[in-house]
């Protein structure tokens, strides 16, 4: 299995978004809280087209979190529905665009379309390959206590449980410290 580029990077994405939410992220906070915080967050990802750097325009990134985030927990053909109602919403017209240093990739929405929006598309159309590839099971929300973090999968075995090393570590010391306990007694 391997997904294109441009579809791993959309992935990755749609996870570092989702995992801005409190109790997924590394600080345990939203931290999606302000419009400047969004803007960091560009920084490390940056979308071409419109940015309005708004409120407005934060809450319906918010949404878009949301959304992918549900998306996450979904079985294939749920995920469908949802996948085709996003791009419905967003009249996505799928086109070839190249620009900056980036090769030709796929775009759905127009660079003038807000940002949540074009957000949503580009996870959506990532989506239809993990669909059509039936590969739903590289995406899951980690088996950490207390943690909701997405998981993009995307080891050779499947095998990824946790979001970060933090939360596989601290999982392993609390089965560490039950394994330690039950011998003791």
């Amino acid at each position: 299995m391997q997904f294109a580029h441009d579809t791993v990077v959309a992935l990755e994405f749609a996870v570092e978004l989702g995992n801005t939410a409190a109790g997924a992220s590394r600080s345990d906070l939203e931290e999606l809280g302000t419009v400047e915080e969004l803007a960091a967050l560009l920084q490390q990802y940056p979308f071409t087209g419109r940015i309005d750097g708004d409120e407005a325009e934060r809450l319906d990134v918010l949404d878009t979190r949301a959304q992918i985030r549900h998306l996450w927990t979904l079985d294939r053909d749920d995920a469908v529905v949802e996948v085709n109602r996003m791009l419905r919403e967003a009249n996505a017209l799928p086109y070839l665009a190249r620009h900056d240093d980036i090769d030709w990739h796929l775009h759905a929405t127009s660079n003038d379309a807000p940002l949540g929006e074009r957000m949503r598309v580009e996870a959506a159309v990532a989506l239809m390959d993990v669909i059509r590839m039936d590969e739903m099971q590289r995406l899951r929300v980690c088996e950490a206590d207390n943690c909701t973090g997405l998981i993009l999968d995307l080891s050779r075995n499947r095998s990824k449980r946790f979001c970060t090393v933090r939360c596989g570590s601290r999982m392993n010391m609390i089965a560490f410290r039950e394994r330690k306990a039950a011998t003791a007694e």
